[in-house]
């Protein structure tokens, strides 16, 4: 993986945990973040460009409060970044923390991030980058 890649992508999650959104000179004008991939039963939506992102982000984390991403694994997938990611938050209307832990495939053209597909789990992701663990 390019370590320019790597760096726009820790600069994104740095951007998104600070202000929840995507950083606007790290996202190609042509941003796809691919939520359908994910088989949770959530609100599944394929997004094009960085204001959809950024609403549809926003709706993701509204019922939360303290919403945080661990990045707890990044995996050099030629062309394409995966990375493992643990989120959680508490619920606004009370109760325990809750946890959920999914992949993330993450695609740069132009020197920008291009794509994100979220998956279930790290071999979900890695079987969509065409990899073998």
């Amino acid at each position: 993986m390019s370590q320019e890649n790597l760096d726009l992508l820790r600069r994104g999650y740095d951007h998104v945990a600070r202000t929840g959104e995507w950083l606007p000179e790290a996202v190609h004008p042509e941003f796809v973040w691919d939520t359908t991939t994910l088989d949770f039963g959530i609100n599944l939506q394929r997004c094009v460009g960085l204001d959809a992102t950024n609403r549809w982000l926003a709706e993701w984390v509204e019922g939360f409060e303290n919403w945080s991403l661990d990045v707890e694994e990044t995996i050099d997938a030629e062309d394409q970044v995966i990375t493992v990611v643990r989120q959680q938050a508490n619920p606004r209307s009370g109760g325990p923390v809750v946890e959920m832990r999914f992949a993330q495939v993450w695609t740069f053209r132009d020197g920008l991030i291009a794509r994100m597909d979220m998956y279930r789990d790290r071999d979900e992701a890695f079987e969509a980058a065409g990899l073998e663990e």
